[in-house]
């Protein structure tokens, strides 16, 4: 997910509370950030606010928009007027929640909307190994896999891009976000630990090393 808010505090709390539930999280301070991102990433939901310094974000997601991206937008603002909300809606948002606001009903609202996402598979499979990504949980044979929330994000990165050879650096950017040290050796450590777990199940070799580049799943 990208979220662009300008208010540290907020973004922290937004921040903090959505990896808990397992997501993965780009922050920009302002919509110049925030559209260098969407040209970079694909995201499965952009969480706006409208008070930004520069442009705001409302002009942000009409920005969005005209670049045919189509991730669900969220909007978050201390507006609450009618004419606010239709503004937010008719630039192109898909929901829009004013703060301050509760925690349990802004993760009730990223759920509905990712579950709108029509390209968004709610269930991966391979073989006898079975994900629900809404759930965030992964079985072998009605087995569950008791993954850490890394080992989870990992496996669902390189099943989503299985037939596909990832580097160290892909993994990174798109399970730790752009907040990582480039040489750290985390990635591998993870991948150690996940093919342990998987190997237990009785799903052997799923994860290949390519030496010299990263890890991939066959397609």
């Amino acid at each position: 997910m990208l979220l662009v808010e300008d208010e540290k505090g907020v973004a922290n709390f937004i921040k903090k509370g959505l990896e808990e539930e397992l997501y993965t999280i780009d922050h920009a301070e302002n919509a110049d950030d925030g559209l260098s991102f969407v040209a970079a990433n694909q995201y499965d939901l952009i969480i706006l606010d409208i008070m930004l310094p520069g442009m705001n974000g409302l002009d942000l997601c009409k920005e969005i928009r005209k670049k045919g991206i189509q991730s669900p937008v969220m909007m978050l603002t201390a507006r609450d007027s009618i004419d606010d909300k239709v503004m937010g809606l008719d630039s192109g948002a898909d929901d829009y929640l004013t703060k301050p606001f509760s925690f349990e009903e802004f993760l009730a609202r990223v759920r509905a909307l990712l579950r709108r996402k029509q390209d968004k598979l709610t269930e991966l499979t391979y073989g006898s190994l079975k994900i629900d990504t809404l759930a965030h949980r992964a079985f072998a044979d009605g087995t569950e896999v008791m993954l850490r929330p890394k080992e989870y994000a990992i496996l669902v990165y390189l099943l989503r891009n299985r037939g596909r050879v990832l580097s160290r650096t892909q993994i990174l950017e798109n399970v730790w976000g752009y907040d990582f040290n480039p040489n750290t050796n985390i990635v591998d450590v993870h991948i150690k630990a996940l093919r342990e777990k998987l190997d237990e199940v009785n799903i052997l070799n799923l994860i290949r090393s390519v030496r010299g580049v990263g890890y991939m799943i066959d397609s």
